[in-house]
């Protein structure tokens, strides 16, 4: 808990199933990593979630791998990633320093692959594991595992099988079914979703008449997406009792509130990083700062605030839109 000069606490604690949280604000995959500490205190953060991990060595996807665009930018990275060993030896040691949980995204192919995965890094030092749903499904012709129910259901529960640790289900957005997906992730024994990775897109290069992506398509991220983001964190947080994660488009601490009232309990932070390595920090900032304005002592008050009836009582003016 912080606490102003006047003696007022606001306590920025939240919990995700099983894990306490110092506050809701951490790192999206992909968009974080050890050199971060330069100009970031690990320690501040909510959590710290890595670059997600695969069995395999993977290269990546073919150059140019990202292409900006106005309020985002498309990338095609293609999770690369150096294996398990190394990241046993080389990376896990960094963070176990760090008194922050830690969380370790993992991609497989399969729903085996998933399940492997986890328990090869139920290990001392990861305290929950976040898995990349959204990826292809080699066993379903190529379909992100998280844009059907009944696959997400599948691998959800092989990874539950598989783990003790708390368990994160990251959900794709390109699907009409977000919150039926979202309740079989609950289903099967998840203690929090993730909504949601990139929107499938793509970019030409009218100068040359060619894909500005050597993949073709990739996912578009940053504030373009958040009003369809902020769509679905509502609608999941609708049907699941789990707390929901939301990332997309979070580039202020507006930006966070906005999705813990429509019933997010915590927010990954992503492209945003790209551009302020520590924007993470003036968010917390920003969430401290306007719960003591707000006279608002837990931030957990703010989770599914938003106001969808008609009212006019004074009892609730503190939950008006953020000037």
């Amino acid at each position: 808990m912080r606490r102003d000069v006047s003696g007022h606490g606001v306590d920025l604690s939240v919990e995700i199933g099983p894990l306490r949280l110092r506050n809701p604000v951490m790192p999206a995959s992909g968009t974080f990593a050890e050199g971060l500490d330069k100009v970031l205190d690990f320690g501040r953060l909510g959590a710290v979630v890595l670059k997600t991990l695969t069995r395999e060595v993977r290269h990546g996807n073919p150059l140019p791998r990202v292409v900006e665009r106005p309020q985002g930018m498309i990338n095609a990275i293609g999770i690369p990633s150096k294996g398990v060993p190394h990241f046993l030896e080389h990376v896990l040691p960094f963070y176990r320093g760090v008194d922050t949980p830690l969380v370790v995204s993992i991609s497989a192919p399969t729903v085996d692959g998933f399940a492997d995965l986890a328990a090869a890094l139920t290990i001392a030092g990861v305290s929950a594991i976040e898995a990349n749903i959204s990826c292809p499904n080699i066993e379903e012709d190529g379909k992100a595992f998280a844009m059907s129910a009944d696959v997400t259901e599948r691998v959800t529960r092989a990874l539950r099988s598989a783990t003790d640790l708390p368990l994160w289900v990251k959900l794709t957005p390109n699907t009409g079914a977000v919150a039926e997906v979202a309740g079989a992730a609950e289903a099967a024994g998840a203690d929090a979703v993730v909504v949601a990775n990139t929107f499938l897109s793509m970019a030409i290069d009218i100068t040359t008449f060619k894909p500005c992506l050597g993949n073709i398509m990739g996912g578009l991220s940053g504030p373009a997406i958040k009003p369809i983001v902020l769509r679905q964190v509502f609608q999941c947080a609708k049907v699941v009792d789990i707390p929901v994660i939301a990332c997309g488009g979070i580039a202020t601490a507006e930006d966070a509130i906005e999705y813990m009232l429509a019933g997010a309990s915590a927010v990954q932070v992503g492209t945003a990083t790209f551009l302020q390595p520590a924007v993470m920090r003036t968010i917390i900032d920003g969430l401290e700062a306007f719960c003591l304005r707000r006279d608002i002592p837990r931030i957990t008050d703010l989770i599914g605030g938003v106001i969808t009836a008609e009212t006019d009582g004074p009892d609730v003016a503190w939950l008006e839109p953020v000037s």
